[in-house]
């Protein structure tokens, strides 16, 4: 038998030799505690004299009150017997165990004896500080000083224990503790695009992106303390959240216009960026024919918080003052199952509108899919000739009733789309956000996906770049550059790992792709390496063809690469199976930087740093800071600023 079990037999051994509880013997003890308790207490106060406590802690001698007035406490409830049993065995207790180590003590008071003044002497040797914690060698003498870390004494804290808790409190403290929902968010990237040997891959393609939801996401992130996950960085959407000031398309035609820069890369002297910026170009609001808006809203349980609901009320409510009377407005809402709570009303009446908005309350599961047939049928009885149809969904994406998988939901929005209804979505709320749900939703839908995590947001998304949301100006735009083996070694495309196409679905017309709206710009980057150059992270090969080896065509001169553009025109229903125009252009280095590319060159290695990029070398949250700091250039609405605040907060908290 080890040393636990003979203390183990030595405490049981002692509780079988206590004296017995007897009913009599606890009913005078508690009559004589009752009587000493109230000739104690029973004397008047003196008028006017202060009866708060000189202390947050009883006096020493104050003890003996303490236990006599708890246990009228105890005689006043109808657990006085259970109560005083318990009691009895934890004073047992707490008098034996010291035994254990410091050999005799004061003998236990008898369970069933009267506890009367004369015991006070017992009771404070038993209030002395016990010595912690216990040990198998020999305890210091009880006269020496508790340490100032010990915890109150039991006497003590017996003497201010409150009323015993009721059962019901009681079980649900004996229950393990509840947890924090775990968060189910799911974000839709890809590993990060690798740098690619121009002799074997000289073509990259991808479809355009000018969704912002992933800035707003680290945004929310970072203002709460804590880096956002590295999935959820897109690093084109971080880019194309900015505005800048690009050339318009003029009297060309064209639903955009196209242009170059080139610099230095901020984070590697040894190779250069190579800037591509689409402008789209901004029609006459007062030609834009009529809208029919279709508010597909989630008030499921899960959007009952502040940031979901509330804000998507008042978000939706801002975008009223941006339409025309003659627009029309439907709400389809779903929660378990789906319902159309307001019919197709002027957008005029904005009373209507707004009313039935504070009418919407979150419960129930969410039966995403029959939301979305709804929606798209009140659309179509909306719909007429010559007029623009599109379906709003604002949700935290998190679709359990019905198809939840996002090939599912796509496919749905895909057919939706052939018939001119396209579907943009706005995100709202953290912990459960679907965040891949609602790219597959938007990037099938022709629509963008937009994340609101403030009112200020809202403001810039439904109010601000409304028209691009809604009138889109060119369909399935793909971008192509052929880089020249001469000039490039090796290039990487920063960002857009969602959007990559092979090659052969740049020709492709029935390949769906990204589409931009009244005013949008598309910004993307490329690092290029030239050949010789010491960055290059590829040895050349053995056999065949060598980076840099062959001599690039005549007619190409100094050209780095070949940007070539396909597009269909919007508005027409069936454009998802029309043609499409096709916009060609060299890649030279006669156009040098400006505040706009630098500005963009930070935000990208912003979001480099953020995804733990390879590529960054010895470039860090300073020289970002700095530079983004240096090419805030005009920034009216504050948004670069803000960028640098989030810099300089990001660099803190990886830290």
């Amino acid at each position: 038998m080890n040393r636990d079990d003979d203390d183990l037999a030595f405490l049981r051994a002692g509780l079988k030799r206590a004296p017995k509880a007897d009913p009599k013997a606890k009913a005078d003890a508690l009559s004589r505690a009752m009587e000493a308790f109230e000739k104690t207490h029973s004397a008047p106060q003196e008028s006017g004299a202060d009866t708060r406590p000189s202390s947050d802690r009883p006096a020493k001698g104050g003890v003996l009150k303490g236990v006599l007035g708890m246990l009228n406490t105890l005689k006043m409830r109808p657990v006085l017997t259970a109560t005083t049993s318990a009691a009895a065995l934890a004073l047992g207790l707490f008098v034996m165990l010291p035994a254990l180590d410091r050999g005799p003590v004061t003998a236990p008071l008898p369970t069933g004896a009267p506890v009367t003044a004369a015991d006070a002497p017992a009771l404070a040797e038993a209030e002395a500080p016990p010595q912690a914690p216990l040990k198998r060698a020999k305890a210091a003498p009880l006269s020496d000083p508790a340490p100032a870390a010990m915890a109150e004494p039991p006497a003590r804290a017996l003497a201010a224990a409150p009323a015993p808790m009721p059962e019901a409190a009681m079980d649900q403290l004996m229950e393990p503790a509840a947890m924090a929902p775990a968060s189910t968010e799911a974000f839709a990237n890809a590993p990060e695009n690798p740098v690619q040997m121009t002799t074997d891959n000289p073509v990259s393609t991808f479809s355009v992106d000018v969704d912002t939801a992933s800035w707003a996401v680290i945004r929310s992130a970072l203002n709460a303390g804590h880096l956002p996950p590295p999935d959820a960085v897109r690093v084109e959407e971080m880019i194309n959240y900015f505005p800048y000031g690009y050339a318009p398309p003029g009297d060309t035609g064209l639903p955009f216009r196209p242009g170059i820069a080139v610099m230095e890369t901020p984070w590697n002297a040894h190779t250069r960026l190579v800037r591509i910026a689409l402008q789209g170009r901004v029609p006459a609001v007062a030609n834009r024919p009529p809208l029919n808006l279709v508010f597909l809203v989630d008030t499921s349980g899960s959007m009952n918080e502040p940031a979901k609901l509330p804000l998507l009320k008042q978000s939706l409510g801002l975008m009223l003052g941006q339409l025309q009377p003659e627009d029309q407005i439907a709400i389809v809402a779903y929660a378990g199952s789906a319902g159309e709570v307001l019919p197709p009303t002027a957008a005029g009446d904005r009373r209507a509108i707004l009313a039935a908005l504070d009418r919407l309350d979150a419960g129930g599961a969410t039966a995403g899919a029959e939301g979305l047939e709804l929606a798209y049928q009140v659309a179509a009885g909306m719909a007429a000739p010559g007029e623009i149809s599109r379906v709003l969904l604002a949700t935290d994406g998190d679709f359990n009733l019905g198809p939840a998988d996002p090939a599912e939901l796509a496919a749905l929005v895909a057919r939706k789309r052939k018939d001119g209804t396209y579907l943009s979505v706005l995100g709202f709320g953290r912990g459960n956000l679907d965040d891949a749900t609602m790219q597959a939703l938007a990037q099938n839908g022709n629509g963008t996906a937009s994340y609101i995590d403030t009112l200020q947001e809202a403001q810039k998304v439904l109010v601000d770049q409304l028209a691009g949301a809604l009138f889109p100006i060119a369909d399935d735009v793909k971008i192509q550059v052929e880089w020249n083996p001469a000039e490039v070694a090796e290039y990487r495309l920063i960002g857009y790992e969602t959007r990559a196409l092979r090659r052969e679905d740049f020709n492709n017309d029935a390949v769906d792709a990204g589409e931009i709206g009244a005013g949008h710009q598309v910004t993307a980057l490329y690092e290029i390496t030239a050949p010789g150059s010491p960055a290059l992270r590829n040895d050349p090969l053995r056999y065949g063809a060598r980076a840099g080896g062959g001599a690039a065509p005549a007619t190409t001169g100094a050209e780095l690469g070949f940007l070539r553009l396909r597009f269909k025109t919007s508005g027409d229903p069936a454009a998802g199976g029309g043609e499409s125009t096709l916009v060609e252009t060299p890649i030279t280095a006669d156009a040098g930087p400006d505040t706009d590319a630098r500005f963009a060159a930070a935000i990208a290695g912003f979001g480099q740093l953020l995804r733990g990029s390879d590529y960054l070398g010895n470039w860090g949250w300073d020289d970002a800071v700095a530079l983004a700091q240096e090419n805030r250039g005009d920034d009216p609405f504050g948004y670069r600023s803000e960028a640098v605040m989030l810099m300089r907060l990001a660099r803190s908290l990886s830290q």
